[in-house]
Formats: C-alpha cells, sequence, structure tokens
C-alpha cells in the first residue's frame, strides 16, 4: 500500500454560506412545517416520534413506538451529570453501582414555532420573557427605531404584543434580511401582508393593494434570535373571529392556535424502563379553538441562514506509480501451478507473471504489455495511519504508467 501525505496546497477550508427556504403554515391550532406530512410507519402515525408541527432534535428511535433508546451517565464522583440535572437531584438520586439506577436523558426531543399574546394586564414579572429581550430590542434600534424597547413608538413594557419565536434549528445562524413573510387569510382569502423589503427589521404591510393599513408597520424583526414582535392592532377584516378576545383580525392576533412558549411540555425518559415524564410550566393557557377560528390561517415565510465549512483535498495519483497491485487478479493465472523452492535452509518463490490485459484490436497478436491498474478508492489516513474516511469513485479509473490523475474530495467539518 502507498501512502501520499497531504501538501499544503492539496487542503483547502471554505465556509459555505447558504439560505434555505422555510414556511410555517398555522390553521385552527394545527402547524403544518415546511409543506411536508407525517410519515406513518408500523409503530407510530409519525416515524419521527415527536409532535405534529415539530421539528425532530436528532432523528432517533425512528418508528419504534417503545423502548426508545436514550443517554445515560453511571453516577461517579467525578460528578458528571446531565445539563438538566440539578446538583440536589445529582446528590440524592441515582446510584454508583452500573446496575443501579443511571442519569438519564432523551432523544425524543423536539421544537417548533411558538406564541406567546401579552395584553394591557400582563405588565412587569407577568411579561418576563418580553423583559429579557429589552436589550436586544435596543441593540437593533441603530436599524430601526421600531426595535427601540420604549419609545415614542410604543413602550413593549405593556403595550398589545404579539411575540412569535422561531427555535434556530429552523432558521440557522440568522433569519436572511428581506426575506420574511406574513400572510394573514380569511377563508381562503389574503386580508394582510407583511414583508421586511427595507431589509431593516420593519415588517411593513404590502398586501393586497389598498387594504387597511398598508404601509404602516405592524412590528419589527430580530434576525439573530430569531423573534417577530407584532404591535398592528387595526382591523384588516370586518368579521368577529374568536381570537385571543372576540375581535376582528389583527396582526396582534397573527399566529393564533401556536401553543405559547411558557406553556410547552418537555418530554423526557426516566429510569431504566423508559417511561415517559411530563413536565408542565404554565403561565400562558393553550389557546381555546372556536368555531369562527376555523375561518383564520396564517402563513409565516423565510429564508434562514447556515454557514458549513467544508474542506477539499486533492489526492494525486502521479505518473509511473500506483501501478502494482497486491490482489490475486494482477497475476496471471498461468501460475497458478508454480510452486515455491523448499528446502531444509531455502524457501525460493518462483517469478510472478503479471497478467496482461492491454486491448488488442488482433486476435492472433499479443499486445505490448503495460502495467494497468483501476483505482476504485481512495483511503484517508491521520498520522497514525489510521483509516478515518473512504472515497468511492462511481466507476474504477484506468490508470497506466504514463497517465496522472488528481482525485478531489470534499468533506464537510
Amino acid at each position: 500500500m502507498t501512502f501520499y501525505k497531504f501538501t499544503e496546497d492539496d487542503l483547502f477550508i471554505n465556509t459555505l454560506e447558504m439560505h434555505p427556504e422555510h414556511s410555517v403554515y398555522i390553521q385552527s391550532g394545527s402547524v403544518y412545517l415546511d409543506s411536508i406530512q407525517n410519515i406513518s410507519g408500523a409503530n407510530s402515525n409519525n416515524i419521527l416520534e415527536v409532535p405534529d408541527g415539530h421539528v425532530s432534535l436528532y432523528e432517533y428511535n425512528i418508528d419504534r413506538g417503545s423502548s426508545f433508546i436514550y443517554p445515560f451517565i453511571n453516577k461517579s464522583s467525578e460528578r458528571i451529570g446531565f445539563k438538566s440535572q440539578t446538583k440536589t437531584n445529582f446528590n440524592t438520586q441515582f446510584g454508583f453501582l452500573e446496575d443501579e439506577d443511571p442519569i438519564t436523558g432523551s432523544y425524543r426531543l423536539s421544537a417548533s414555532v411558538s406564541r406567546d399574546y401579552y395584553d394591557s394586564t400582563y405588565v412587569g414579572s407577568a411579561r418576563t420573557y418580553v423583559n429579557a429581550l429589552k436589550s436586544k430590542f435596543d441593540q437593533y434600534s441603530y436599524l430601526s427605531p421600531h426595535h427601540q424597547y420604549s419609545s415614542s413608538h410604543g413602550d413593549k413594557s405593556n403595550q398589545v404584543l404579539n411575540l412569535i419565536s422561531i427555535p434556530s434549528i429552523m432558521y440557522g445562524s440568522s433569519i436572511k434580511k428581506g426575506s420574511l413573510r406574513l400572510r394573514y387569510y380569511i377563508t381562503g382569502s389574503l386580508i394582510g401582508e407583511l414583508t421586511d423589503h427595507r431589509r431593516n427589521g420593519e415588517l411593513v404591510q404590502s398586501g393586497p393593494e389598498g387594504s387597511t393599513g398598508s404601509g404602516s408597520i405592524a412590528g419589527v424583526v430580530l434576525y439573530n434570535e430569531g423573534i417577530i414582535a407584532l404591535t398592528g392592532s387595526w382591523s384588516l377584516d370586518a368579521h368577529n373571529i374568536a381570537y385571543d378576545a372576540t375581535s376582528n383580525s389583527k396582526w396582534i392576533h397573527f399566529g393564533y392556535g401556536i401553543n405559547p412558549s411558557k406553556n410547552s411540555v418537555s418530554i423526557f425518559e426516566t429510569g431504566l424502563a423508559g417511561n415517559l415524564e411530563f413536565v408542565r410550566r404554565s403561565t400562558l393557557s393553550n389557546p381555546t379553538i372556536g368555531n369562527t377560528t376555523l375561518s383564520a390561517s396564517f402563513l409565516l415565510e423565510y429564508q434562514g441562514t447556515t454557514h458549513t465549512q467544508t474542506v477539499t483535498m486533492l489526492a494525486h495519483a502521479p505518473y509511473a506509480e500506483l501501478n502494482h497491485s497486491n490482489n490475486p487478479t494482477f497475476v496471471s493465472s498461468s501460475d497458478s501451478g508454480n510452486q515455491p523452492l523448499t528446502g531444509t535452509y531455502q524457501y525460493i518463490e518462483q517469478p510472478k507473471e503479471i497478467k496482461n490485459i492491454v486491448h488488442s484490436q488482433f486476435t492472433d497478436v499479443v499486445p505490448e504489455f503495460q502495467k494497468v491498474t483501476y483505482i476504485s478508492k481512495v483511503g484517508i489516513y491521520d498520522k497514525d495511519r489510521n483509516l478515518i474516511g473512504i472515497a468511492k469513485v462511481a466507476t474504477p479509473v484506468r490508470k497506466t504508467e504514463d497517465l496522472a490523475y488528481t482525485f478531489k474530495l470534499k468533506l464537510d467539518i
């Protein structure tokens, strides 16, 4: 086997910036992500084993139904545990022996869009989530004064606020500026559309043309945090619909039906049997879907921003090299009967004839011999010559002594 070392000119590291498109459709309390339907399996209606409208963080336990796999750690004096485990629980629970109850986690974790609605009665400590974003709102004020936590455009500590949160797994490092679009439908008809076409975080009502509030700013977006704050309170439609309160359709009701972030259900597995335990932090109530609510639907579209580092490796097959093989088929079959010469003091192998596979147009002419091999794989080794990767070509490449090749390998890191 021949080893070649990559030189500085053979390795290139690049960062790819990509903008995947995403869509979230909400209707009657159901959330549909990227128009992808759940795939049912033999053991569950959703093979990913997560609630509808959620993204699976690990995509483990595919269609298991029960006996889910989960991470675990045996308690020891090193005091290593999961981040969700408190010191009190670590000290008072679990056993030190391997056959005792270990510290367990869960792979059935998921994330989805959440919505928190705050009317004028939610003030002070009732707006902990909003207050925690005060510095972030002010940080974006260089883009637009509408981002300011408190200004002439409103005070987010007491004004009616519709806060929509997108988890980072659904957009990457940030939401691409200028890509956000919110559409409000009643009985399938578009009554309002918001865009950030100014690329400064302002959500401007840009449609339908001539609609009430057209050209007005209905909210702002925090691109890096995936937070949409809607404050538009003008009526988009004359019909009364059961939202947070029965009223006309307004931007502060956009996305009604999504569960609030502060009333989400976290699932994790405990014990060796993998029993499920539910933890509910009840602050904001889940939305109630009335008969009139069914007529409203919402579409959220945007592009995320992801950065993927890739390494490009150039593997060279030089002239007059890599033209020998230890494969038994490399030797002519006529030499199979040649046995080594053995004696009391010697062991001599007979010369082997390499098989000539050079093609000839004539059946009665033996073509001139050339050493020919076929390259089908390129192995990548670390400094200790441990195989860490294999690159395969679709069709083996014919290699003669007068040919040289360069294989371009790419790997995400």
